[in-house]
């Protein structure tokens, strides 16, 4: 076995957690979301498709989380960079088209480290900001705990 050590990264219960407050919100709300939380490598680490969510945007949840993380900032920072007269317009088509630069993807951070993101997708891009919005403070208050 190779020494080293393997990069920190969240778990399978604390990505359980961030989906559970997401959808918590996502029924308050009354908007069915897929929420996606990837690791820190950007790997799917947990997914939900909530009754009536779309199918179409399972896909687009995944790529906000990956965006997230592969950029390590909320997807909807990227909005203004990346139209037509911004500095890396275009970006949106790089990756193969996996990377998402509107609202609804956040890092999730522990001890100043990102070690996953959640991704939201259905709603408008407000409800998604939203819900990913509570999926990650669900986050931020356990990992402080």
């Amino acid at each position: 076995m190779t020494p080293g050590s393997v990069l920190e990264t969240i778990t399978s219960k604390e990505a359980c957690l961030v989906i559970d407050a997401a959808a918590a919100k996502a029924e308050e709300i009354g908007q069915p979301m897929d929420i996606a939380v990837v690791d820190a490598g950007g790997n799917l680490k947990a997914h939900v498709r909530m009754d009536g969510a779309n199918i179409g945007s399972i896909t687009i949840a995944i790529n906000k989380a990956y965006t997230a993380i592969a950029f390590q900032c909320e997807t909807g920072d990227l909005q203004g960079v990346t139209r037509p007269d911004g500095p890396i317009y275009g970006l949106s088509d790089a990756h193969g088209g996996r990377l998402v630069v509107f609202p609804g993807g956040i890092p999730l951070v522990r001890d100043g480290s990102i070690v996953g993101a959640i991704g939201v997708s259905t709603g408008t891009i407000e409800q998604d900001q939203e819900v990913a919005s509570a999926g990650a403070a669900a986050y931020l208050e356990f990992a402080i705990a």
